[in-house]
């Protein structure tokens, strides 16, 4: 069964709440809330049961709840701040918000879900993200519409006006790989009416990023990679991955952080390679994601020689 057939047959479960017919009738915020419940539960189980198959069943079910959901009307202003394990972030001007989550699969692959709720009062306006990672050889190059999506987990919307030839979003995101590396994603999100696209050459300077329509990091997967926005700069700040010995440079899963930092500047809609750049030491809502490179520099450099 092909993944876009599978995402439309858990909508078409909910086809009557969806597309027709409300949920039962009450408060909407503690029909919310109870939702929200049964999607904590479920999410736990997605997360934590031990055998895979049970883990996709829970997922389907978390679909076809999260769907009915967000049907009740004012589900687009409801937080859902107690799924912690779904990465939920509205983009800044609040014309939408992305759900992201992830499946791991029993050999430590991961397989993605999400979907895009649009600011749409009155309606449910929603587009599914249908990950097709394995079917797309050259991410760097491709763009993808939500159907054929480059999935992630994504933990930071940067919206873009000034400059740009249409608005576009920078998405940050963290991206789980196999049991030997991880990777991290600068994606590059477009909205056009009824379609969402992903990916877009906004990428300028360096060689390993000029004209790319997203940025890929691998590293290994048992150290930290920072990937973070500066607001106040406007730029995008990252470390600089290196292996351990020059042999090993062309194994993505050998690399880790060599404590320099490199970063991509917003310029008229462009974002501008910066080499080598200096950076403050200050807290960021992503500093719960990685470890800070500098206290784990030894043991990481130990762990990649082993």
């Amino acid at each position: 069964m092909s993944r876009i057939v599978f995402w439309f047959l858990l909508l078409a479960g909910v086809s009557e709440v969806a597309f027709g017919q409300r949920p039962s009738a009450g408060d909407p915020a503690s029909q919310l809330s109870a939702y929200q419940d049964t999607l904590k539960g479920l999410a736990y189980q997605v997360i934590n049961s031990p055998d895979q198959a049970e883990r996709y069943a829970s997922n389907a079910r978390m679909i076809r709840t999260l769907v009915r959901s967000l049907q009740v009307s004012g589900s687009y202003s409801f937080n859902f701040d107690s799924l912690k394990s779904l990465s939920i972030q509205r983009s800044p001007d609040n014309k939408f918000r992305i759900f992201t989550w992830h499946v791991m699969n029993q050999n430590g692959s991961y397989r993605y879900y999400g979907a895009i709720q649009m600011n749409a009062p009155g309606k449910l306006q929603l587009h599914p993200l249908v990950d097709y990672s394995d079917q797309i050889s050259a991410p760097q190059d491709t763009s993808v519409d939500n159907n054929h999506w480059y999935g992630s987990q994504y933990y930071k919307i940067i919206p873009v006006t000034r400059g740009a030839a249409a608005p576009y979003y920078v998405l940050l995101g963290w991206k789980g790989n196999t049991v030997k590396s991880t990777k991290k994603v600068i994606d590059v999100l477009r909205l056009d009416g009824s379609s969402a696209t992903f990916g877009m050459p906004v990428f300028e300077g360096n060689a390993k990023v000029n004209g790319k329509k997203r940025i890929v990091f691998e590293y290994n997967r048992s150290v930290s990679m920072m990937l973070n926005y500066e607001a106040d700069q406007q730029r995008i700040v990252f470390d600089h991955l290196a292996a351990p010995a020059p042999e090993m440079e062309g194994d993505p899963s050998m690399l880790g952080p060599d404590l320099s930092y490199d970063g991509l500047k917003l310029t008229n809609g462009k974002w501008k390679f910066l080499n080598n750049i200096e950076l403050m030491n200050r807290s960021s809502e992503t500093d719960d994601l990685y470890i800070d490179p500098r206290k784990k520099n030894t043991e990481t450099i130990n762990k990649l020689r082993q």
